[in-house]
């Protein structure tokens, strides 16, 4: 299997290119870079696995949710990717993919939306499934909300994402004892996107190129400057 992952939901971006059980990743800093920065690691990365895009199998990109422009362009080039070379498209959710990074058993992912907002969900790792079955479930679907009106499903939860840090007292304070844990550091990553895409390669779930987009969670996905500042971003 050779599949190709961009995950650019935030700004700490990333690629992975898997090749059987092998796997090659470049790190992209700075939501600026990106644009910049994708399309020529793409091109290091397939040197270096010695592969032409014609030879992948797939392409996954994290569809979101997250900040607008790094998801039309993860978007954007894995549509072009796979057009040229006549395959089809994996959007693996961005939040899924983080929740991937924390061992626990009950996820819950919380991420910076910018403007005193947080993306959030809420995932069970399965136990049973299968040789191409979801490594986790999803039991609150990607959302948007300011972080005091988060409403978290009940149990215990081990937290995963930049908003644990970004609203640190406030999720803790709505929270309570019932977040166990939180890793504030963790963003996605495009080895996870390579993870969850090459399950829906298995499965034959590919999407034709022309089908894929990004998720957008928000009731609104551009504001005006005024706008902005009233929900406390910057202009």
């Amino acid at each position: 299997m050779n599949l190709l992952a961009i995950e650019t939901s935030c700004e700490h971006g990333s690629i992975a290119l898997r090749c059987g059980d092998s796997l090659l990743e470049r790190a992209i800093e700075g939501n600026a870079a990106h644009s910049e920065q994708v399309l020529p690691l793409i091109r290091v990365l397939l040197a270096e696995a010695g592969l032409a895009v014609g030879q992948l199998d797939a392409v996954a990109f994290g569809s979101g949710p997250g900040a607008f422009t790094g998801l039309r362009l993860a978007c954007g080039l894995a549509q072009g990717l796979a057009l040229g070379a006549g395959i089809g498209v994996a959007p693996v959710v961005s939040l899924e993919a983080l929740a991937l990074q924390e061992e626990g058993d009950r996820i819950l992912v919380a991420t910076d939306a910018r403007m005193g907002e947080i993306y959030h969900a809420a995932y069970l790792r399965s136990s049973n499934g299968g040789i191409h079955g979801a490594p986790l479930r999803t039991v609150a679907a990607p959302g948007c909300c300011k972080p005091d009106d988060f409403a978290a499903p009940a149990g215990h939860w081990a937290g995963i994402g930049a908003a644990f840090g970004v609203y640190e007292d406030q999720l803790a304070s709505h929270l309570g004892p019932r977040l166990l844990s939180a890793r504030a550091q963790a963003a996605p990553r495009a080895r996870e996107v390579a993870a969850l895409g090459a399950l829906v390669l298995a499965r034959g779930e590919l999407l034709a190129p022309e089908l894929a987009a990004p998720l957008y969670v928000r009731d609104k996905v551009a504001f005006t400057t005024v706008e902005r500042r009233a929900r406390g971003g910057k202009a």
